[in-house]
């Protein structure tokens, strides 16, 4: 057990947190193997001029994981290894939907029974994302984040930049701002619905108008609007972006693009009750796709990423130790709505 050339003094990982990960690492890597005994607290702390606390510290958290256990008057014993067990991976998502739970299953159907897969919820929270890698260090062998945060967003980074690189993989969107050689695979969500809909204008020309749903209430990038705005000043389209299908009447030869499912059901809604028939009276396109959008009043027009792909590709990393930076197929699926 070799520590005083993987202790980093300049790191902003905890020095605990970097022992707890170097005696993972040779437990993964088999140098350490169950049964073997490993120096005492005041053993490590003479051999690699550590201080007594921080081994201490470090020691309690493997204890806590059951990676190491003390016998009296003997000392401390790896107690669990890691080099026959399933890849385990602690699965990040900022909030849970249809589409997320396609790349959840996609992710556990590509990994296979080799896998063991923890799901929990940050919901857009930094410091919730914080509780869960920081009660998690060393316990998992890849940390699967969907960076979307918009509390806390700070404390979420630092939390990230604790993970090694190698055991990291952002998914769903990239964060420009992390240095470390990182595994992601991505949307680039304003240039995705700018080229989306860029491959749509033959569809889009018989409307006058083209109108963005972009609700308040649920967070989801800026940099939709962005793509959104750039599209229609390049083609001198008429536009406007509203938080809600209700805050002005459905109009006629105008085409809306919304997020949310209950702004999707109201224009549906209006729809009917108004008479005018999708894709002919009015042009809808719905963001990410789901089954029931395939056969939903004959098919509903989407914009949006692969979200099986997404999940497959991630697992396909994994498997491989690969840490490529993929971005993810996004494109407008054509159906009658629009």
């Amino acid at each position: 057990m070799e520590l005083l050339d993987r202790i980093e003094e300049a790191s902003a990982t905890p020095k605990y947190l970097q022992v707890v990960n170097a005696i993972i690492a040779d437990i993964e890597a088999g140098v350490l193997k169950r049964g073997h005994r490993i120096p005492s607290i005041n053993e490590t702390s003479e051999m690699y001029y550590l201080s007594r606390d921080t081994i201490e510290k470090a020691y309690k958290v493997l204890r806590k994981r059951g990676v190491i256990s003390s016998v009296k008057g003997k000392g401390c014993y790896i107690s669990h290894t890691f080099a026959s067990d399933k890849i385990r991976v602690l699965l990040l998502f900022n909030k849970l939907s249809a589409y997320k739970k396609t790349v959840y299953y996609s992710l556990l159907k590509s990994l296979g029974e080799d896998a063991v897969v923890d799901l929990q919820i940050h919901h857009y929270d930094g410091k919730i994302c914080q509780n869960f890698i920081q009660e998690s260090l060393g316990k998992y062998q890849y940390y699967v984040i969907m960076p979307h945060f918009y509390a806390n967003v700070e404390v979420a980074m630092q939390t990230i930049d604790l993970i090694p690189p190698e055991k990291l993989l952002l998914l769903d969107k990239n964060i420009e701002s992390y240095a470390g050689d990182c595994a992601a695979i991505y949307q680039d969500f304003e240039r995705d619905i700018r080229a989306a809909l860029h491959s749509g204008r033959d569809l889009l020309a018989k409307y006058n108008k083209l109108l963005l749903v972009y609700p308040k209430e649920v967070s989801y990038p800026i940099e939709i609007v962005k793509g959104f705005r750039h599209f229609c000043r390049e083609t001198n389209f008429d536009h406007a972006i509203v938080s809600s299908i209700k805050e002005e009447p459905l109009a006629a030869k105008t085409a809306y693009i919304v997020l949310e499912e209950s702004d999707l059901a109201d224009l549906i809604t209006q729809s009917r009750s108004l008479g005018l028939q999708l894709g002919k009276d009015v042009g809808l396109i719905s963001y990410n796709d789901t089954p029931l959008k395939k056969i939903l009043d004959n098919g509903i027009t989407v914009i949006s990423t692969d979200h099986e792909k997404m999940g497959g590709t991630a697992a396909y990393l994994m498997k491989h130790k690969l840490r490529e930076r993929i971005h993810n197929p996004f494109t407008l699926i054509r159906r009658n709505s629009l």
